[in-house]
C-alpha cells in the first residue's frame, strides 16, 4: 500500500470529484469509477479501495437525495422495499470479501460491468414513461416533473420480484467490490422494471447509502479502511456530486445511457486486462 502523502492525497480528491460528478449523474455512487484508480493506478489492495471507495458512497448518496433535484425523482417507497433485500446482500458480501482472492474480485469486477454495459446500451432509446399525468402510477409508480420534455410524467414498476433478486444481488457486489450496486440496479430498473432513467438513478442514490454503511463498517472493524485516503476521496466526491447534480437536467437521457455504457465498458476492460497483474 503506498504512504499517503499530500501530493497523494490531493491526486484522490481529484479523482473522487470526477467520480462523484459522474456518479451524481448516473446514480452510480462513484465506488465504481474510485475503485480500479486506487487499486491499480495507485496502488491500494482492492480490499482497502473498496472499503474506501463505500465511503465515498455514503456521501455521494447524501449529497444526491438532501438536493431539491434528487428529492423531485428519487421513489422513497419503492426504495425502502428494495433497500431490505439490499442490505442482506450488502451485510453477506462484507463478510466473504475477507476469503476471496483479490484476483477473484477484479475478474468479477469487470465481468458485471461488462453485461450491464451491454445491456445498457441495447435498451438505450426506451423511455419508460406515460405522459398523461392523470394515469394513476400505482402503489409503488411515481411522477416527476421532466426538465427534458416540459411535462410531468408518469410511470409504473413492472417486475417486482426481478428487482428485489438483483436488489440483493447488487448489495452483495457492492460490498465485495466497493462500488454502492447503482451500476446492477440503475441499468435494471430502467430496462426491465419500468422506471425512467432519472428516477431510477435518484433512487439508486439514496438507497447505495444505506448499502454501503453495512460493508463500510465491516471492512472499518477488520481496519482495512485508510482513514486519510478516505477523507481525501469523499471531500472530492462531495465536491464532484454538487457539479454532477447540476448538470443533470440539462444532458438528454440517451446521452446519459449511452455515458453510461461506455464508463461500465471501459472499465470492464481495463479490470479484465490489467486486473492479473
Amino acid at each position: 500500500m503506498p504512504a499517503v502523502t499530500p501530493t497523494l492525497a490531493l491526486i484522490i480528491f481529484a479523482a473522487g470529484a470526477v467520480a462523484g460528478s459522474t456518479g451524481a449523474l448516473l446514480g452510480l455512487g462513484g465506488g465504481i469509477f474510485l475503485v480500479p484508480f486506487l487499486n491499480l493506478g495507485l496502488g491500494f489492495p482492492i480490499a482497502m479501495a473498496a472499503a474506501i471507495s463505500l465511503t465515498t458512497v455514503i456521501a455521494t448518496s447524501s449529497s444526491v437525495t438532501a438536493g431539491k433535484a434528487g428529492m423531485n425523482l428519487m421513489n422513497f417507497r419503492f426504495g425502502m422495499l428494495l433497500e431490505v433485500a439490499t442490505a442482506a446482500g450488502s451485510v453477506l458480501g462484507g463478510i466473504t470479501a475477507q476469503f476471496v482472492a483479490q484476483t477473484t474480485l477484479q475478474r468479477l469486477f469487470a465481468f458485471v460491468t461488462g453485461a450491464v454495459a451491454v445491456v445498457t446500451i441495447a435498451r438505450s432509446k426506451q423511455r419508460n414513461v406515460i405522459t398523461d399525468p392523470r394515469v394513476d402510477p400505482g402503489r409503488l409508480g411515481g411522477r416527476f416533473f421532466d426538465a427534458e420534455t416540459g411535462a410531468t410524467v408518469v410511470y409504473r414498476i413492472k417486475r417486482l420480484p426481478l428487482a428485489v433478486v438483483v436488489s440483493f444481488i447488487a448489495g452483495n457486489v457492492s460490498s465485495l467490490l466497493g462500488i454502492g450496486g447503482g451500476f446492477m440496479k440503475v441499468p435494471v430498473l430502467n430496462a426491465w422494471c419500468g422506471m425512467p432513467l432519472r428516477a431510477a438513478a435518484a433512487t439508486s442514490a439514496f438507497m447505495i447509502g444505506v448499502t454501503a454503511t453495512g460493508g463500510a463498517i465491516i471492512y472499518y472493524g477488520n481496519g482495512q479502511l485508510q482513514p486519510v485516503a478516505a477523507a481525501a476521496a469523499i471531500l472530492g466526491v462531495q465536491a464532484g456530486s454538487w457539479l454532477g447534480l447540476r448538470a443533470s437536467p440539462n444532458i438528454p437521457v440517451r446521452v446519459l445511457k449511452l455515458l453510461l455504457a461506455a464508463v461500465l465498458g471501459s472499465i470492464s476492460l481495463l479490470m479484465l486486462t490489467r486486473g492479473g497483474r
